[in-house]
């Protein structure tokens, strides 16, 4: 058995879900380990594009799909996305999509405070996209939570609601914001319990069996690792661990199970909302690269701050991450730029500096310190080969893979999930 990790390795928005699609030919069962409804893959089969945000992007594929107890799942998004891609000739049920029975559910109040909380911030917000993720983890970890499995028992849900409602209630008021009463919360959920639990499983013991049988498993991870709550851009970053050492947590599987972890990256970088940012560029260069490469966040709509690559901020999270190999997107939307710069070290108060530094400060302040290449006039745009690449893109490539300390494994060079350079089978271990 050979499985196959996916997380990304800048900050967010790589191009994971044509990468997973792609994997997920390959794979038997794709599962998501963390994050909510604001992560969104784009995937492109033919003349038909997916938007997907809490399905594992198998389900394209007929694969089993699984969302595991990592993830924070809103129930009315889950069903609104299902009703969608059944709508574009998907079938999704509970015979092929399981969701792990402790996993925390994200109720209406929770992007009721995530909205009161960002406004509250005024020009100090964090960026969030207000669908209630932050508050859903922190009720995760304050013991709060109403899980899938607490559906089953209306006196443990009753329960559970008061402690709860204590806890959101006084932030609200706190805010100004209106609260939530108890019971249209508990009618709701009882409602919901009939149409929630048939897909509600101990995957766990799902993927012990599929260890067992010797299948092929691919982890879908959201988000990236520079919003890593622990080893990111804090506070600017999302509420979960997106590193590949959560995909084990998760997933309800030993680490071991992990296998092979790609990093995804694009060839150059963007970032939605605030926080900072040492390699953006603001002028027509960083348009460009916004316009050609349809920069425009799948969930948000929000336009990505584009840059330079930045290959000091990569290889911290390959390091951290534990990427064995990248993934890079996006290599033809630097077609024709006569040269291009990539970042390779920060100064930070007059001292060069190999990673970008913890301290909120000390990262705003960061300046980065550019190496520049010459660009290629030529085309890589639909590329399947090495050989057809100009002699200038081979050799950015290869300098990406030396700064970063990590292998290219794969290229894309279009949305299309065919058009793509697989240099070393990630299955095979």
């Amino acid at each position: 058995m050979a499985n196959v990790a996916v997380i990304g390795a800048q900050w967010g928005d790589e191009g994971k879900g044509k990468v997973v699609d792609w994997l997920a030919s390959r794979a038997d069962i794709v599962v998501r380990f963390q994050g909510g409804h604001n992560a969104g893959h784009t995937l492109v089969v033919g003349n038909t594009t997916y938007k997907l945000s809490l399905l594992p992007s198998g389900v394209v594929r007929g694969k089993l799909g699984i969302i595991g107890n990592g993830v924070v799942l809103d129930p009315d998004a889950l069903f609104a996305e299902i009703e969608r891609v059944r709508a574009q000739g998907l079938d999704v049920g509970p015979h092929n999509l399981r969701i792990a029975e402790n996993t925390p559910l994200i109720l209406p109040l929770h992007p009721a405070l995530d909205r009161a909380r960002e406004a509250a911030r005024g020009e100090d917000k964090i960026g969030t996209t207000g669908r209630g993720i932050g508050p859903a983890y922190e009720d995760k970890v304050g013991r709060r939570s109403i899980r899938v499995c607490d559906l089953a028992e209306p006196a443990t849900l009753s329960a559970k609601l008061d402690e709860l409602l204590l806890h959101h209630n006084s932030l609200l008021r706190g805010l100004g914001a209106p609260e939530f009463g108890k019971q249209p919360l508990l009618d709701a959920l009882l409602a919901l319990a009939p149409r929630l639990l048939p897909y509600a499983s101990a995957v766990g013991e799902v993927l012990d069996a599929a260890r067992a049988e010797g299948k092929r498993v691919l982890f879908e991870g959201a988000q990236a690792v520079m919003l890593d709550v622990d080893h990111g851009t804090y506070p600017y970053v999302t509420s979960s661990n997106t590193v590949a050492g959560n995909a084990a947590a998760g997933a309800g599987v030993g680490p071991a199970q992990i296998g092979t972890v790609l990093g995804i990256a694009k060839a150059y970088a963007t970032r939605v909302g605030s926080g900072p940012f040492p390699s953006e560029l603001f002028d027509d260069v960083g348009r460009m690269l916004g316009e050609k490469g349809r920069e425009f966040g799948t969930v948000t709509g929000r336009p990505r701050r584009c840059g330079w690559f930045d290959a000091a901020m990569v290889r911290q999270a390959v390091k951290i991450g534990g990427v064995d190999g990248l993934v890079l997107t996006k290599l033809d939307v630097l077609d024709g730029l006569p040269e291009l710069k990539i970042c390779v070290g920060y100064k930070v108060d007059g001292e060069t500096m190999r990673r970008l530094p913890a301290g909120m400060r000390a990262q705003a302040a960061a300046e980065p310190i550019f190496e520049t290449m010459p660009g290629w006039p030529g085309s890589t745009f639909g590329a399947r080969s090495y050989g057809e690449l100009p002699a200038e893109a081979v050799k950015y490539v290869r300098r990406i893979e030396e700064l970063v300390e990590a292998p290219v494994m794969m290229l894309s060079t279009s949305p299309d999930r065919d058009d793509t350079i697989a240099l070393r089978d990630p299955f095979a271990g």
